[in-house]
């Protein structure tokens, strides 16, 4: 770009001095051509090389023409003029392109250089793609994380801004699964690889941005065809133009051929074809910046004109972690019950066995815990401390001749028996995430219509999460072969806009490749959640998703402005230029002026304002 900018500035200068020296007129026709040669030797190129290889209609061969055409009947300074504004926008247009590419490009600043590979205990920099699963690699502050992995030895705080468009740091320590590309901030970590290179996040992540570009939104495809046909349209035209009032109608040759080189100045559809891909390619770099990941501008178009959003509960709006949530003893305390429990399941690895021993807070002591016998899908007894503990569903209390509490709950109720006699119950839920219900709220501002939420959850615990997030649709107790039948229905039921599911994107897969547009939460580290959706959000935050669509209805907005701009203005001009009323100055200002304005509009998707 520095290059094209000296070029500028010297025919720049060599076009002032040319409109300024009027005589001896060779120094002055000198001056203007040497101009012009400066300006556009490589559009003359261009022009030639694409002509022999069989690309006829481009902009380079309609600015050729025009120009060339200008010289053969003596208006040197309008051909300079035009070919230096051009390079002007061209100027623009190389920034735009440079600045959107170096915005993705901080963004996915993410491919490490080395990996500290421990051999015999001793780091050894190796590249990523050398270290296999199971290794041990170091990471030392300031480092990035080249691989996915498990804590090994060590504690640390995270920068995964990056990954998920967070600013606060995550901690990790052993036993935590970290991803490849977040930042370790204070001390060093010992991580055993979890998978290889290929597989990691950051690859994955790198190949989806890469190849985003591929997947041209409809407006993107329209513009390419219309330009396909536009141009050819318009060369023929120009020639009519040019040829047909002085042959038919015994008009001057030179004003005709004047207006025919204005046609095709004009006709360039530069603006178009620069500035539409432009503005879903800046869309797609801002929403990366703030941590959501756009497979294609086709997707992102999708999302602008999304007005039902179809919530999968567990995992999406809900933690996807039980935990305790109720405690309800009977003749002893609170604290008392929350030990016995926590004890008589500590040898268990089931997700509610680990939920009381969180509840309970402190150390196990497995000494106090003997004769554990466990019946599948009942409970089971321990003795904890010499007291036998039962800890189970109510079949389990009812086989061991005990009654208990009936009680209205939305989760899993664990009742509890000691020496034989009913202790009470303890409620187990899933948690909604704090920032569900504000997204269900932002959704209906921004006029989404429709919002359902789908789980195979019971219905109890199904209206109790729909009521505290404030959805109204709710389908409950599905099978995932349930919940496409459902999604194929409200298909068949729009009339307008799109359909988009959120869903953790494992066992949603089949549902999310089924909507329109497919938005996997909290999914990061899943390769299901890549592979099955559309659009993946990069962190478990469903505030997000309106973001998201903002962001999208913003970039589909500055491009639709710059596509009625640009056709608008053109429009005008050539028919001003058809009937003599417009100089090749105005001409210019609609080809590389429309073109300026249509980029530096477009590049407004790269600002974090929506």
């Amino acid at each position: 770009m520095t290059r094209r900018l000296i070029r500028i500035l010297l025919s720049a200068a060599l076009f002032a001095a040319g409109l300024l020296v009027k005589e001896p007129p060779a120094l002055r026709l000198f001056l203007l051509l040497g101009a012009y040669a400066l300006a556009g030797w490589d559009v003359l190129w261009y022009a030639v090389h694409h002509l022999i290889n069989g690309q006829v209609f481009d902009e380079n061969l309609l600015m050729s023409i025009a120009t060339v055409g200008a010289i053969a009947i003596g208006e040197y300074p309008e051909a300079t003029a035009v070919m230096l504004f051009y390079q002007v926008g061209e100027l623009f247009q190389s920034y735009a392109v440079d600045r959107s590419r170096r915005s993705i490009a901080e963004l996915m600043d993410l491919r490490p250089e080395e990996a500290l590979l421990l051999s015999d205990g001793r780091p050894v920099s190796v590249s990523p793609e050398e270290v296999q699963p199971g290794q041990l690699i170091l990471v030392r502050p300031g480092d990035r994380i080249p691989l996915d992995g498990v804590v090994r030895d060590g504690g640390s705080s995270l920068d995964t801004a990056a990954l998920t468009g967070e600013a606060m740091p995550r901690d990790a320590g052993v036993g935590d699964a970290v991803l490849s590309g977040a930042i370790n901030l204070t001390a060093p970590l010992t991580i055993e690889v979890s998978a290889p290179y290929g597989e990691s996040t950051v690859a994955r992540i790198l190949d989806l941005v890469e190849n985003a570009s591929n997947r041209k939104s409809q407006s993107e495809t329209f513009i390419t065809r219309f330009s396909a046909v536009y141009t050819p349209v318009v060369v023929i035209l120009a020639a009519l133009l040019a040829a047909v009032p002085p042959l038919l109608f015994g008009q001057p040759f030179q004003p005709w051929l004047y207006r025919a080189l204005q046609f095709l100045v004009v006709s360039c559809p530069c603006a178009l074809v620069v500035s539409i891909p432009l503005s879903f390619f800046g869309g797609i770099g801002g929403a990366g910046r703030q941590g959501i990941l756009v497979k294609g501008s086709n997707y992102l178009e999708a999302l602008a004109q999304a007005d039902q959003v179809v919530f999968d509960k567990t995992g999406t709006l809900t933690q996807g972690v039980f935990a305790v949530t109720r405690v309800m003893p009977r003749g002893m305390s609170r604290e008392e019950l929350l030990r016995l429990a926590a004890h008589a399941e500590a040898h268990s690895a089931h997700p509610i066995a680990q939920s009381l021993r969180a509840a309970w807070g402190q150390a196990i002591d497995f000494k106090r815990v003997t004769d554990v016998q466990e019946t599948g899908g009942r409970g089971l007894q321990a003795m904890v401390d010499g007291r036998p503990v039962l800890a189970g569903n109510a079949a389990w209390m009812a086989e061991n001749g005990l009654t208990p509490e009936a009680a209205e709950a939305a989760g899993t109720l664990i009742h509890i028996a000691a020496d034989g006699r009913y202790a009470g119950s303890i409620l187990i839920a899933d948690q909604v995430k704090p920032q569900a219900a504000q997204a269900v709220q932002a959704l209906h501002a921004i006029g989404v219509r429709r919002i359902a939420m789908l789980t195979g959850d019971s219905e109890a615990a199904a209206r109790l999460t729909a009521k505290q997030i404030g959805i109204d649709e709710v389908h409950h107790s599905l099978l995932p072969q349930d919940k496409v039948a459902l999604v194929d229905g409200m298909l068949a039921q729009k009339a307008r806009g799109k359909l988009c599911f959120v869903g953790d994107g494992i066992n949603d897969a089949p549902v999310l490749a089924r909507a329109d547009v497919g938005v996997a939460m909290g999914g990061l580290g899943s390769g299901a959640a890549i592979e099955a959706a559309d659009i993946v959000l990069m962190d478990d935050n469903p505030m997000k998703l309106p973001l998201a669509i903002r962001i999208a209805r913003k970039t589909l907005r500055i491009a639709q402005q710059n596509a009625v701009f640009a056709i608008g203005v053109k429009v005008v001009v050539l028919a001003l230029s058809a009937l003599g009323y417009a100089s090749l100055w105005s001409a210019v200002f609609a080809d590389v002026g429309v073109t300026a304005l249509a980029v530096l509009n477009a590049l407004r998707t790269l600002r974090k304002t929506v």
